[in-house]
């Protein structure tokens, strides 16, 4: 199969698709693989390294997309970038449709295959594709939220584990699945006062036997919603629906209950944000501040870390893209049933129910596809 990774274009975006170790298990199944020229810089693994792993270098962008059959990226396809895709062509990458009404609908008018990696499941009823970006940016929205918090940011000035007489920061995580995890963890042993709020009870128990009553678990309520708001310096956003829209669980007016200088940080803003103010920003401008409480709400968070980030993106990714390049798409995802609902869009209709639903498209059933 003809193979092509483009340079992702997205605003610091610095992760690529395939690490040469992955271009490597490609070559050596007989598979060719473009990978354009200077795509893994932001990463640091050099053309030369692609080179060596069996890659063709193609520095003509519009070339290494004609040419190919399967397109592997790591962000969303941009706007030139959907102009270059085409019928007959598969796409794999995060999508996150359901929080972008205009590029559902310009892939729908491709007729290209768009297989999402956020919608791939497994038999744990875990995201397999979207667990090592969550662990990231999980990690990562601690780090944020710790600098947004300093003075000269828009923050109160808090130091997150405090210092001897002092307390420390309030730290609260909504979400106790992946994301939500590594936050606490991170924020737990920085030395924040952390709390986790979820509406699974199987997964707080968890939570609580795994970190020994270092982390307080609370049942998310409306009014534990409203408490945290009020009590918290720091708020992370780390609620997932696979595949829908993130549900708005902090309200414009709830703003002023907070102290000044608190900080929210929403991880769940590919999928449209977890709090009524939430908008996407990039890592040039990560921040705004409404009613003195600062967002960050960067939507592409890992790629900051870029090595780090692919290379744990490829140890997930290059099982299902073997099965894509060895099997085809249509044989790839019959075959898997956890693969399959990562199909999206294909040959102009959405193929994921929770996608179609938040736009009032149809939606056809991928099985029916596939077969």
């Amino acid at each position: 199969m003809k193979i092509a990774v483009p340079k992702e274009i997205k605003n610091h975006e610095y992760r690529v698709a395939l690490t040469p170790t992955g271009v490597r298990e490609l070559t050596e199944r007989g598979h060719q693989v473009a990978v354009q020229t200077s795509a893994g810089d932001g990463s640091g693994f050099p053309d030369a390294d692609y080179e060596a792993a069996g890659a063709t270098l193609e520095a003509d962008v519009d070339t290494l997309w004609r040419d190919a059959e399967l397109i592997l990226k790591v962000k969303e396809p941009q706007s030139e970038e959907v102009a270059r895709l085409g019928e007959g062509q598969a796409l794999f990458t995060y999508l996150h449709l359901a929080a972008e009404e205009t590029l559902t609908r310009e892939l729908m008018a491709t007729g290209a295959t768009c297989i999402a990696y956020e919608t791939v499941t497994d038999d744990q009823g875990g995201l397999p594709l979207l667990a090592p970006m969550s662990r990231v940016a999980g990690r990562m929205a601690v780090q944020a939220g710790a600098h947004s918090l300093e003075k000269a940011q828009g923050g109160s000035g808090i130091l997150l584990p405090g210092v001897p007489g002092v307390a420390p920061a309030k730290v609260a995580v909504i979400g106790g699945g992946v994301v939500g995890e590594n936050a606490a963890r991170m924020a737990l042993g920085l030395g924040a006062d952390v709390t986790v709020l979820d509406k699974s009870l199987p997964r707080l128990e968890a939570l609580d036997h795994r970190y020994q009553g270092r982390l307080h678990t609370v049942y998310s309520t409306t009014d534990a919603l409203e408490k945290a708001t009020r009590e918290s310096d720091l708020i992370i956003g780390a609620v997932l629906v696979p595949g829908a829209a993130a549900p708005k669980l902090i309200t414009r007016e709830q703003l002023s209950d907070m102290h000044p200088g608190s900080v929210l940080v929403d991880v769940a803003i590919d999928q449209g944000g977890c709090f009524e103010t939430s908008k996407p920003t990039t890592h040039d401008e990560p921040t705004y501040i409404i009613d003195d409480v600062v967002h960050y709400c960067v939507a592409n968070m890992p790629g900051a870390v870029a090595r780090t980030s692919t290379q744990a993106l490829t140890n997930a990714t290059i099982p299902f893209i073997t099965a894509l390049a060895d099997k085809g798409w249509k044989r790839a995802l019959a075959e898997d049933e956890h693969f399959l609902p990562g199909l999206n869009v294909h040959a102009g209709q959405v193929t994921h129910p929770a996608v179609a639903e938040a736009f009032g498209l149809d939606s056809v059933d991928p099985h029916t596809i596939v077969s």
